[in-house]
């Protein structure tokens, strides 16, 4: 189990680091997006021993690594669900943009008529 998710780890944020085209099904988008939740809370973790939180060294970093490929599952995630990747921008709406987001990467795959389907 922990080697699947370490493999699908490496494969969505390193392998297709900066990949917009193409799919990605639900249990990659998720197990993505846990991966990237634990590494907030590690080098959160790690900031706060260090700096007592008033420098997030390591935060900073890990956010700067992880924000292209994190867009991009996104925009992959979204492809597997018929939409456009010109959605993602629905992030700049505050809640209600992250809302209808959280639905859209929710949704299953559309197997007809998906012009982005792989």
């Amino acid at each position: 189990m922990l080697k699947s998710f370490i493999d699908n780890f490496v494969d969505v944020y390193f392998h297709h680091y900066a990949d917009f085209d193409g799919c990605l099904g639900r249990k990659q988008y998720w197990l993505a997006w846990l991966a990237t939740v634990i590494i907030g809370l590690i080098t959160g973790f790690i900031d706060g021993l260090l700096f007592w939180g008033l420098l997030p060294i390591f935060s900073t970093i890990a956010g700067l690594a992880l924000l292209i490929p994190g867009i991009a599952t996104g925009v992959r995630r979204l492809h597997d669900t018929g939409r456009s990747g010109l959605w993602y921008l629905l992030i700049f709406v505050p809640i209600i943009g992250s809302i209808i987001l959280l639905v859209f990467f929710l949704l299953p795959r559309k197997e007809v008529d998906n012009k982005y389907l792989c």
